[in-house]
């Protein structure tokens, strides 16, 4: 396992890492938790994603109590959650200091945690002034509840009016956003951040690298597994718009190159999001240990992918967006 620095931070985290996102409290509880968080160390990885609406908060109780249970030295891990939708209240959601005030309070009760390494603001959220966000954030990081902060699928505009606040008001600035990433959503990453990854030093934890398991080939017979993500109800809706055949047949279009990096079109896919430099770390899941160590073998993938390779697949999936003058 490789260690990146999460943007210009001083935080090392994992190259891969492990998100609990619909898994944790909807598929696994804690016995199975355990088993695939052990697996994950024992292939060197550190970081260990959550938030406070996953499973309704029962993904970070999940997690807290599996770590807890394995005994694990908490400085040895990176541990994020996210927050935005706590609750059906009024003040239960959003990005006001209220919300993040109490939603970090809650969330590091069900972590059964100090704090909590980074924290993001899991969306925007246009009906809180950037100036109270920005504060409450610095708050929460002064209070020693989490030591960085971040965006999740947050626009560069946003980003830089929050460095702007931050910077006006001598706070801290988020250093990370989540956004997701995976060769079929690639706009936010390779086009609308490049103004701003060496402006402010902001780094990635890229989410769905395999397209909600549509990169994995599964799905190419235009059958959906039962224990897969698309056979979960709050899925289905999703699964109608990823399966389309223009997707399905670039996913076949990859298997050659796969198979001649002797690869599986998942070690594949993760191995190209970890290729871009301003990556720091790619979030994977799982619910099996099986697939935790396949998704693992993607870090042999990685050196395979030179320029002719990675030439090869864009010919495949012609997804790589389309820069404007502005940006060369």
């Amino acid at each position: 396992m490789q260690y990146k620095n999460l943007g210009r931070s001083g935080l090392r985290v994992s190259q891969l890492s492990y998100g609990a996102w619909v898994s944790f409290g909807n598929q696994l509880d804690v016995k199975e938790a355990k088993t695939l968080l052990q697996c994950c160390r024992d292939h060197g990885v550190n970081f260990f994603d959550n938030a406070e609406v996953y499973a309704n908060g029962r993904a970070e109780e999940i997690m807290g109590q599996a770590i807890r249970e394995l005994g694990w030295k908490r400085s040895d891990l990176v541990i994020s959650t996210k927050i935005f939708w706590g609750g059906q209240g009024p003040n239960d959601k959003g990005l006001s200091r209220k919300h993040i005030v109490e939603g970090t309070k809650a969330s590091l009760k069900r972590l059964d945690m100090d704090y909590v390494d980074v924290i993001y603001c899991h969306r925007p959220d246009p009906s809180t002034p950037m100036e109270e966000t920005v504060r409450a954030m610095n708050h929460v990081i002064d209070h020693g509840w989490a030591f960085y902060w971040g965006t999740s699928e947050w626009s560069a505009q946003q980003i830089t009016e929050a460095w702007a606040v931050a910077g006006r008001l001598d706070l801290v600035g988020p250093v990370v956003e989540q956004p997701e990433y995976n060769l079929l959503s690639r706009h936010k990453v390779e086009l609308e951040y490049l103004p701003i990854y060496n402006t402010y030093g902001l780094g990635l934890t890229t989410w769905s690298p395999l397209a909600s398991g549509v990169l994995t080939g599964k799905y190419n017979k235009g059958i959906i597994p039962p224990d897969s993500r698309f056979a979960l109800d709050n899925y289905k809706n999703l699964a109608t718009r990823s399966l389309q055949d223009e997707v399905l047949l670039k996913v076949n279009g990859l298997k050659p190159i796969a198979d001649e990096l002797d690869a599986t079109l998942a070690q594949l896919a993760i191995a190209w999001c970890a290729s871009n430099p301003n990556v720091s770390s790619v979030i994977t899941g799982a619910t099996k240990e099986n697939q935790i160590v396949e998704n693992m073998k993607a870090l042999e993938v990685l050196p395979k992918l030179t320029p002719d390779v990675l030439e090869k697949i864009e010919a495949i999936v012609q997804t790589k967006p389309k820069h404007s003058e502005s940006y060369r």
